[in-house]
């Protein structure tokens, strides 16, 4: 009877303050969104670094000259080195094919390189990618070696951009949680107002605060978990028709995002919303049921 009481008080408070219900519903959707966007992306920027950094390889340039004899004896001190994985040699020819495919929007240019000008270079995967600057102090100074380019310096830059949005859309979902959760205090507080007679009378006849705050902790959770469900809805149709649909080709520079990681987003969106909703809800009544 008293759980009947409880659900039915929830759904007349949710109606009576409809339009304010609504707002709170909204932003509260609105912050949990962003909240579970930059969860997204925290997920995805790690991911990103796995992946990349899977793949990362030291680019050893050689002399244009450079002999064939010292050419091979470089490539022995590679692969013995303890620290190396793997070593891959580019000759110039192969080189050419990839500048004509890197520059295949730019003809000209291409047709005014020829193979013989581009270096033979040695790809090298190390088994610790962090453990660069020991193979390119090792081999900086040897004799045939021009350059040694590291492309995680590169990938770093735009890892540190991520993380910057990362950290803004963080930022943002963080003021829109807040105001969201001033808009529960103040609507808890209003339907508390409204109901101020039947409260003074449930607590003369003995009525435990518990009991009374329930419907209002309750509208709370409700609006809070329903925030969230349109919150996880707006990622869903981000993933389908944004990432998997006209944003699609970002993928060769974005690894995909996963529908593990959009599921995951869901617990932790209604966790918050219902969880923070009924805080503030209960802060709020207890400093009213004091007054």
């Amino acid at each position: 009877m008293r759980l009947k009481y409880v659900l039915s008080e929830v759904l007349v408070g949710l109606w009576r303050n409809v339009t304010m219900t609504i707002a709170m519903i909204i932003t509260m959707a609105v912050s949990l969104t962003m909240l579970g966007a930059s969860g997204l992306m925290y997920l995805q920027v790690n991911s990103m670094k796995e992946w990349y950094f899977d793949k990362f390889e030291v680019a050893v340039f050689l002399d244009i000259s450079i002999p064939e004899a010292q050419r091979v004896d470089l490539d022995s001190q590679l692969k013995a080195d303890p620290l190396v994985d793997e070593v891959r040699y580019v000759s110039k020819e192969e080189a050419y094919e990839q500048f004509k495919d890197m520059f295949r929007d730019a003809p000209d240019l291409v047709n005014n390189v020829k193979p013989e000008q581009l270096p033979e270079s040695f790809r090298v995967k190390l088994k610790d990618p962090q453990q660069y600057e020991q193979i390119y102090q090792g081999f900086k100074d040897k004799e045939g070696v021009e350059e040694i380019v590291d492309q995680r310096t590169l990938l770093n830059k735009i890892f540190a951009i991520l993380g910057a949005v990362q950290k803004m859309a963080l930022i943002a979902a963080s003021v829109m949680a807040i105001a969201a959760l001033l808009l529960v205090g103040n609507t808890i507080q209003v339907a508390a107002y409204s109901k101020r007679r039947e409260v003074a009378v449930m607590k003369l006849v003995g009525a435990s605060n518990w009991f009374i705050q329930a419907p209002f902790v309750l509208e709370a959770v409700v609006a809070g978990l329903i925030g969230s469900i349109l919150s996880f809805g707006a990622l869903v149709v981000a993933k389908v028709f944004l990432l998997d649909g006209s944003l699609r080709d970002l993928t060769t520079l974005l690894t995909p995002v996963e529908w593990s990681s959009v599921l995951l987003m869901f617990p932790l969106m209604a966790g918050v919303g219902g969880l923070f909703s009924a805080l503030t809800a209960w802060v709020t009544l207890r400093f009213y049921l004091r007054v």
